[in-house]
């Protein structure tokens, strides 16, 4: 049972695996000097020829090997830990690698808990098949050969039954590897699907509680992780019942070696020694192979989990000849663009507009228009667009990903906050900012005050920032976003779902940065956008209005009727919209 692949990708891991198979060949020599000068002493006694020099001879050598023996374990086992240690990095980079280079959009690709299970149990049950199974596969193979040429000195009949008798147990492990692979495909298949829901349901919690749909969730959870047992019960039956069948070609190979090694001193054909001798090391022929076993289910685990994270290393990422955009960002063209999650699904349809290297840009329209898909296109997630978004005359699919983080900042209405303090999520945006720098950012956010408050920049906050409210972590991402200071913005509902003075702050500082940056703003409420430079409304996946608001109220159409609706629904709010 072994993959080529894995071998080849764990090229450092090699010579450690070799070192260890070594190291245990030697112990093997060990074994058998020690069990030498046994039979050679017990020899002598029924002969009755022992001599004080014997036992002091055998004494020796039984010390010098148990002494070479204990070294030689040690170093095995630190063998095994040094491979071990090396799959675990080398799988972990990989993976990481990889979603780096999936960039943004990697979840479209692969679920969190799938990466999070590979990324952990995955690479352990790798851990263990390189560390132990691969070896002992090795040594296992070695092993039984040595001892064949040593006893076949003794009695070569026997040594060939025994040698013989080996090979039942490589033939079981075979037809169990064939029966346990669909199997163990199935139990991680469950694996990661009860993990999926179990996260999605862990993340929504606040919100099934609300709807009373706990209940419901819990049940669901339950009925998957029933099957996720059934599963894990049959594999668990699987390696119990297999167990047993080695056990029995173990035991059984070794009583037939020890029965016909009686049977040839019975005969006179093998001396006490030699019989003994024989006894004694048809264990040893199949205890590395019976060890082998041990190892083996957790091996099929590793062949199943490397399975799922070649996948995953395998997913075809987004082409680009990692291009840099040449000098600040002094436009971004979009030309007849055109997207489609399915066939039958098309969100933008021919859209062109244009964004300068400084201004204020907005983008509005209703639910569904595709004011969310066009800011995830400009940031790079969906590039499988059609039609052109140049930068500064270079396509946007072409520019390399991490060149376009550090050109475009995106804020979004659910930015995530990390858990940490007020200076570790400031950093994100500028590791090498100054406290001077961060408050400026504060500042900007209007958040400065509070902090200051607090405990200053090293303020402790919660997870995804649960100790704020919903307008101050919005105004940290904000902060972090100017600490940023990249030449695009781009804000997508960025005061969505917050207080109206915390809203009044982030439009401020939005306008602030406009004078400077190119700033593209995409909201539902179009009494944030009064004051753009340009605002492009969009109705059904295309532009269907642009200019000013001074432009787009004249000419009352679209942009002009949503405008006043929901003037007049905030005007009802407060009871302006009335006529008492």
């Amino acid at each position: 049972m072994i993959k080529t692949r894995l071998i080849r990708l764990l090229a450092d891991a090699q010579k450690y695996i070799y070192l260890q198979v070594l190291f245990d060949w030697l112990a093997l020599f060990c074994q058998t000097a020690i069990i030498f000068s046994a039979v050679t002493i017990i020899e002598k006694l029924y002969t009755n020829t022992a001599e004080i020099q014997n036992y002091i001879i055998c004494g020796a050598v039984v010390a010098c090997a148990l002494i070479i023996r204990y070294i030689l374990d040690k170093l095995s086992a630190k063998m095994s830990f040094l491979a071990s240690a090396n799959v675990k990095k080398v799988f972990r980079e990989k993976i990481y690698n990889k979603l780096l280079q999936l960039g943004t959009s990697y979840k479209e690709k692969v679920s969190t808990s799938s990466v999070v299970q590979m990324a952990a149990e995955g690479v352990d049950q790798l851990e263990t098949y390189f560390g132990n199974h691969l070896p002992q596969l090795i040594y296992s193979l070695l092993a039984p050969v040595t001892l064949f040429i040593l006893l076949s000195f003794v009695n070569l009949k026997a040594a060939v039954i025994l040698l013989v008798c080996v090979t039942f147990i490589p033939v079981s492990i075979v037809l169990v590897q064939k029966i346990a692979k669909g199997l163990l495909s199935k139990y991680w298949g469950s694996y990661t699907e009860l993990g999926d829901s179990f996260l999605e349901k862990l993340q929504g919690l606040t919100t099934l509680k609300i709807y009373s749909a706990d209940d419901r969730a819990a049940d669901e959870l339950d009925k998957e992780s029933e099957h996720f047992r059934k599963i894990t019960m049959k594999v668990l039956t699987m390696q119990l019942n297999s167990t047993s069948v080695m056990d029995i070609m173990a035991y059984g190979g070794a009583a037939i070696g020890i029965m016909f090694a009686l049977l040839e001193f019975a005969n006179g054909n093998t001396g006490l020694g030699g019989t003994l001798l024989i006894i004694l090391l048809a264990s040893e022929f199949f205890i590395p192979l019976r060890k082998l076993g041990s190892f083996f289910h957790i091996a099929m685990n590793g062949m199943a989990a490397s399975d799922k994270i070649f996948a995953l290393l395998d997913t075809e990422q987004p082409q680009n000849a990692g291009k840099k955009i040449n000098g600040t960002v002094e436009s971004i063209t979009v030309s007849n663009l055109n997207y489609a999650y399915t066939a039958d699904r098309k969100i933008l349809n021919n859209i062109n507009m244009e964004v300068g290297g400084k201004g204020l840009v907005s983008i509005v329209g209703t639910s569904g228009s595709g004011k969310s898909t066009l800011a995830a296109i400009l940031m790079g997630r969906n590039k499988n667009y059609a039609g052109s978004i140049q930068i500064n005359g270079t396509e946007l699919s072409e520019i390399d990903e991490r060149e376009l983080m550090n050109r475009i900042t995106f804020v979004s209405g659910d930015s995530h906050i990390f858990k940490g303090t007020i200076r570790d999520n400031l950093l994100l945006g500028d590791r090498n900012a100054t406290d001077s720098q961060m408050y400026n950012a504060l500042s900007v956010a209007k958040l400065d005050d509070f902090v200051k408050k607090c405990g200053g920049l090293d303020m402790k906050i919660s997870e995804n920032g649960s100790s704020l409210s919903g307008g101050q972590r919005q105004r940290l991402a904000l902060a972090r976003a100017v600490l940023h200071n990249s030449q695009v913005y781009i804000f997508d509902e960025a005061t969505g779902n917050i207080d109206m003075e915390s809203e009044e702050m982030i439009i401020d500082a939005i306008k602030g940065l406009s004078k400077t940056k190119a700033v593209i703003q995409i909201s539902h409420r179009l009494a944030n956008v009064i004051d753009s430079d340009i605002i492009y409304m969009l109705s059904g996946g295309t532009v269907a209005e642009k200019g000013t608001h001074k432009q787009l109220m004249e000419h009352g159409e679209k942009y002009s009727e949503l405008f006043n609706y929901q003037s007049e629904l905030e005007g009802y709010k407060t009871g302006e919209g009335t006529n008492e």
